[in-house]
């Protein structure tokens, strides 16, 4: 079997994951073949390149034309509209859905395996913090406004670089990337999900398959059910806003102890002055299809709308 992926650290290391998984639950020998898209060779803001999906097509591109037999995606890079031919085969286990934040590691420190240890709350007035999310954008200026936020592109280690180098302060990143890619070491910081809720799908993974593969029911075998209930649940709420990287919103889902599926959905002004947040606990039986996810993102963007998310972001599923 080949596996379609993109060639960076991080994103080998999450096929090569998903590929152990396929070979443990199928017996087949797995191939990773790395595909370069356009979010690896182009520069500039993400979201004014095409947003999230100018990681994905090269990858689809590549399955459609059989070039591979399944890809992985980051399921926060993955457009919410279908394609026809192709399927979300699996849902592995989610790492963690949570921002953190990264400040310098000089060497002498590094040496002596100790971080800086600066929190949001720490950094000096005017700090510069690198992120090119709007949404993260709004968040951190809702709790630092004096900060100054200036965009940053590259992967995970190349980020990290410029903090250490000095061009930033800090700089935000997902947690489940530093984690997968075995950097951990350099979290200062960690912003939970109830105060700051994180793109959609974030810290998910979702395997892609041919439709009419015969292997597709296969991959049931890699998916995690609360994985898939709350990731899917996050993707129907930006769905139905029609909201992308652009668009300065914040949508979480978990599972209560009671096995309710709390969602979270928050849009913000840019400048992070003024929100709108809807909360809601879903039963996982209203929740288990396209059809009752679909219903239950319907009733909560009209709640985002009513309280004027949209004189606060360009969301296009406001027209509705």
């Amino acid at each position: 079997m080949r596996l379609g992926t993109r060639a960076s650290l991080l994103a080998t290391t999450q096929s090569g994951t998903v590929a152990e998984a396929v070979r443990a639950a199928t017996g087949r020998t797995v191939e990773l073949v790395p595909i370069t898209t356009a979010g690896d060779v182009l520069t500039g803001p993400l979201a004014q390149l095409g947003g999230t999906g100018v990681f994905v097509a090269a990858l689809r591109d590549a399955l459609l034309r059989g070039d591979c037999d399944i890809v992985v995606h980051s399921m926060k890079d993955l457009p919410t509209g279908p394609v026809d031919g192709l399927c979300i085969g699996a849902v592995p286990q989610r790492a963690s859905m949570r921002d953190v934040l990264c400040t310098a590691r000089p060497a002498r420190l590094e040496r002596d395996g100790a971080g800086s240890g600066l929190t949001l709350d720490d950094l000096p007035e005017g700090a510069v913090v690198g992120s090119g999310s709007p949404r993260r954008v709004a968040q951190l200026l809702r709790r630092r406004p004096d900060l100054v936020v200036r965009g940053i592109r590259g992967n995970v280690d190349t980020r990290l670089r410029k903090v250490d180098e000095g061009e930033y302060d800090a700089v935000v990143l997902a947690e489940a990337g530093l984690a997968r890619i075995g950097r951990p070491d350099r979290i200062d910081d960690a912003f939970e999900t109830d105060a700051w809720p994180t793109s959609a799908g974030q810290g998910a993974l979702a395997v892609e398959v041919r439709s009419d593969d015969p292997f597709a029911p296969a991959l049931a075998a890699l998916t995690d059910a609360d994985t898939e209930a709350t990731a899917l649940l996050e993707r129907a709420v930006l769905r139905r806003l029609e909201a992308g990287c652009a668009a300065p919103v914040g949508i979480s889902a978990r599972v209560d102890p009671a096995g309710s599926v709390v969602l979270l959905a928050e849009v913000y002004a840019v400048d992070g002055v003024r929100s709108v947040r809807v909360e809601r606990a879903l039963a996982r039986t209203d929740i288990g299809d396209d059809a009752g996810r679909d219903a239950a993102a319907a009733d909560v963007v009209d709640e985002l709308l009513a309280g004027g998310a949209a004189d606060l972001a360009d969301l296009p599923g406001s027209s509705r």
